[in-house]
């Protein structure tokens, strides 16, 4: 397949939410059978990992505005996949996986591997490494 030639953009912004459309898009695209968009997916397997978060641990671990995270959880949550409680404070919300999602999870991280593995093997692995040191120390910039 030949490659295309990608214009430079001059906005780091531009080339990083460029970069993120077409990641999405393959990682959207294996995950199709299973029902879930590559953002629940991570939202998933965050709590997978993290087990029990407050909705602000949640959205700080995924760098996702409250606006975002609260409409992501409203739809997990209404096909059970996620359950909500409310905190020893009334404003703060407990996010756990269910059973249903850690189920749906397990399913769909074949495709997400697949998909993974593809990309990996797209990149070469130096590249696949450089960039996940590169992005992990991007996030963590206070800006």
């Amino acid at each position: 397949m030949p490659e295309t030639t990608v214009p430079e953009l001059r906005c780091m912004c531009a080339s990083l939410r460029r970069a993120s459309r077409v990641i999405t898009s393959a990682y959207d695209e294996a995950l199709r059978e299973t029902g879930l968009r590559s953002t629940q997916f991570s939202l998933l397997q965050a709590l997978e990992h993290g087990g029990e978060l407050t909705q602000g641990e949640l959205g700080e671990r995924l760098a996702i505005d409250t606006t975002t995270l609260t409409r992501s959880l409203r739809l997990l949550i209404s096909q059970g996949l996620v359950a909500s409680e409310v905190g020893a404070d009334r404003r703060e919300r407990r996010i756990t996986l269910t059973a249903k999602g850690n189920d749906l999870k397990r399913d769909a991280t074949v495709a997400w591997n697949s998909a993974q593995k593809r990309l990996r093997r797209r990149l070469g692995d130096d590249t696949w490494k450089r960039l996940t040191e590169d992005l992990r120390s991007i996030a963590s910039i206070p800006l």
